[in-house]
């Protein structure tokens, strides 16, 4: 769950290897959704959320190796801290979210992450969001409206959790563009986990339940997921430009609608998958647009 800027790519084949690299990140990252829904019918929110972050950090230390303390070097200390924290928060509403809701109904609301960070470029980043733009925000947020169906039975509270982690995992992207004007890209990886797994850590003793080996071993496997997650996903960005592999992170829903069906019994239903067709729709508007405005500049910047 962590964004990287793509370097110059040299022909179709690098596209590919991207494209591909994207698809691998969407399969980590479901398969640890996956997980994680199924260990909190068991442990508690914090605990899972503790070993999502502890074992990350692991797996990077150990990559890391004798560069570990070199790559805490950061210029911008605090705001590599928020970072890791909008992350934690992230984790945390949407693993609350998991425990209620269907793996596709948060992976598709989740979706909306994108067109939050458009609507926040102006205000944070000072980017311009043209109006053909700020109608493809809307339209997504009507997408996941669909899916919650407010003033409906139902709609729940817990709903607005993925709302919630949609929000935060937006601001969470937003540091992170501003971050790799300054820091180099494993500075900020080995930082992603870090505030969840200190501040886990102090908590998750006060929810503990003993796992059992079952439970150690899927615990491991969400932290190395998530891990790898942002590994693959570094790679996708290096080997092609964002507009090529993003449109492949929607592949995320149909990897949740398996999951969901073959796991946990659970198929998308109706309002499900039409608000999912609505953001993604949306999604890849913006990013065509974006598209355009980088290729034409000034032509197009008010649109």
């Amino acid at each position: 769950m962590t964004t990287a800027h793509p370097t110059t790519v040299a022909d179709s084949g690098d596209s590919r290897r991207g494209i591909a690299w994207m698809l691998l990140t969407m399969f980590l990252f479901v398969s640890m959704d996956a997980i994680v829904k199924h260990l909190l019918q068991t442990y508690p929110v914090p605990q899972v959320a503790w070993a999502r972050f502890f074992f990350h950090t692991v797996l990077l230390a150990a990559v890391l190796g004798r560069r570990l303390p070199a790559t805490f070097a950061t210029r911008r200390r605090g705001l590599q801290v928020l970072r890791s924290g909008l992350l934690t928060v992230t984790t945390l509403q949407f693993f609350g979210g998991l425990y209620f809701l269907p793996l596709a109904e948060m992976t598709a609301i989740m979706q909306s992450a994108p067109l939050l960070v458009t609507a926040l470029s102006l205000p944070l980043l000072g980017e311009h969001v043209g109006i053909r733009r700020w109608a493809g925000v809307a339209v997504g947020f009507a997408g996941a409206l669909i899916i919650i169906r407010p003033g409906t039975e139902a709609m729940q509270l817990a709903a607005l959790l993925p709302l919630g982690a949609a929000l935060t995992f937006a601001l969470y992207q937003i540091t992170t563009r501003i971050l790799s004007r300054t820091d180099a890209t494993f500075n900020t990886l080995l930082y992603t986990p870090l505030i969840g797994a200190i501040a886990l850590s102090i908590a998750a003793p006060f929810f503990w339940v003993m796992p059992d080996l079952e439970g150690w071993v899927l615990m491991i496997l969400t932290g190395m997921f998530g891990g790898l997650g942002h590994f693959t996903m570094i790679r996708a960005f290096t080997w092609a430009p964002a507009a090529t592999v993003s449109p492949f992170g929607y592949s995320a829903l149909v990897w949740a609608a398996l999951f969901g069906l073959v796991l946990f019994g659970d198929f998308p239903d109706a309002w499900t998958i039409a608000g999912a067709l609505v953001i993604v729709g949306s999604g890849l508007y913006i990013l065509h647009r974006e598209h355009m405005r980088r290729r034409h500049g000034p032509d197009v910047a008010n649109s």
